[in-house]
């Protein structure tokens, strides 16, 4: 078939009407199949079962002695500090184990910096007028939302397959003394799939920011989410910034939401021996420690590092063939129309689709009326405004494979009818 841009008026009509009687054939269905969040499937969460039927007697005690059911070990067992140490490539005095939830300690790290300072910051980001953080984009809705919440004007910085275009980052971080943060997924990063370059983990490490109290939040949620044979590299960044004496400046973040348990796994926050102590001695203040059980539980299940990635391997059996249905289907329907492009990683839980210019919006609400919810066009941009209405998020996750198969063939029509009402509008 003809790219559409180079049919006729007269051909594009043909091909609407024969989409949109295709789309009433679809939406006649009564689907309801849902692809707005990247949820592991029911199939995925029973891959953790086992690890609830420890002996709960064998879930008492650290190798120290220390009865995890009782109060104390703030910064988390050790046992978990060095597993998640390991993992990681750091030392386990650089680890702080948290609840259930990364995107809580992100939130958490917000509302200290702004209420409390941060390590070797002159005062708390509160008392200093209006603030900044900067947004790769496309990005995650739920970062966004954190910083929107406390009044913090956004900066959309663009995305490449490399990282963010560290060009505008280092512009922004060493002129601006009011930007403090940047958000970053630096592997599979959500919702494009891309990781990091050596180069742009470097970049980073090397930024000499105006501001004092200025932090990278690392959010690395997807570092063991490589679903291919080849698993893509992401440089520690923790390494680069020793060459700069920058340790100073990252918070990083990793949980296994995705690995055991999405509302009961547990998360982890990791930084230089100074943003440790610093945030230990607030966080006393606040609890006498997250749930060691569950730390406990989890390290025992793994048993060692090469443990977890062996478990992961069997989360990439289910999600690979999710991956290629999905990707299948894109080529099948819209491959060669010139109308869309899409990303096709390596790991992660999400395809980052481009459609036309003004075509998002529209595509997203036909789906809609046809039964097949997607995630709201704009949500992977700051304020939930995507300054072209070009993209969208897939998550093929949770659906199975035959949902998934139904809901691209769906997605494929409703996509070209959007193009084809574009382009007619442009003329």
């Amino acid at each position: 078939m003809k790219k559409y841009k180079e049919m006729t008026q007269k051909e594009r009509a043909a091909e609407l009407e024969k989409q949109t009687e295709l789309y009433k054939r679809e939406q006649a269905q009564g689907y309801k199949l849902d692809m707005t969040r990247g949820k592991p499937d029911a199939m995925q969460l029973n891959l953790s079962m086992d690890m609830l039927a420890q002996n709960p007697y064998d879930l008492i005690y650290t190798r120290k002695g220390t009865d995890v059911r009782n109060y104390g070990e703030l910064a988390g067992v050790d046992e978990a500090k060095e597993f998640f140490a390991e993992l990681l490539g750091l030392k386990m005095e650089n680890i702080i184990m948290g609840g259930q939830s990364s995107l809580a300690l992100m939130y958490d790290s917000i509302i200290k910096a702004v209420v409390l300072g941060v390590y070797r910051g002159s005062k708390p980001w509160g008392q200093q007028g209006p603030l900044k953080f900067l947004c790769p984009s496309p990005g995650y809705d739920r970062h966004f939302r954190i910083t929107q919440e406390f009044g913090m004007e956004m900066i959309t910085i663009p995305m490449t397959p490399d990282g963010p275009d560290m060009d505008m980052v280092r512009k922004y971080v060493e002129s601006d003394p009011s930007v403090k943060g940047i958000w970053c997924v630096p592997k599979y990063s959500n919702p494009q799939g891309y990781t990091y370059s050596p180069e742009t983990v470097e970049a980073f490490a090397a930024l000499k920011p105006a501001a004092d109290d200025f932090r990278i939040f690392w959010d690395n949620a997807y570092f063991v989410h490589g679903f291919r044979e080849k698993d893509d590299y992401l440089a520690n960044i923790f390494d680069a910034c020793k060459k700069y004496g920058s340790e100073d400046m990252v918070y990083e973040f990793f949980s296994t939401s995705k690995v055991t348990f999405s509302g009961a796994g547990v998360a982890v926050f990791a930084a230089s021996k100074g943003n440790i102590d610093f945030l230990l001695a607030q966080m006393g203040v606040q609890t006498i420690g997250y749930d060691k059980i569950n730390q406990l539980r989890h390290v025992k299940f793994f048993k060692t590092v090469d443990g977890l990635k062996e478990h992961m391997k069997k989360h990439a059996n289910y999600l690979r063939p999710k991956f290629d249905v999905t990707l299948a289907g894109l080529e099948r329907g819209l491959g060669g129309l010139g109308i869309g492009n899409w990303t096709n990683p390596n790991g992660g839980y999400f395809i980052s689709y481009e459609g036309l210019p003004g075509t998002a919006k529209r595509c997203v609400q036909l789906c809609a009326d046809a039964g097949v919810k997607l995630t709201n066009a704009g949500s992977v941009f700051p304020y939930g405004k995507d300054p072209e209405d070009k993209n969208i998020r897939i998550a093929p996750s949770y659906p199975t494979t035959e949902q998934l198969y139904q809901s691209i063939n769906v997605f494929c029509i409703c996509q070209k009818i959007a193009a084809l009402e574009s382009l007619d509008k442009a003329e």
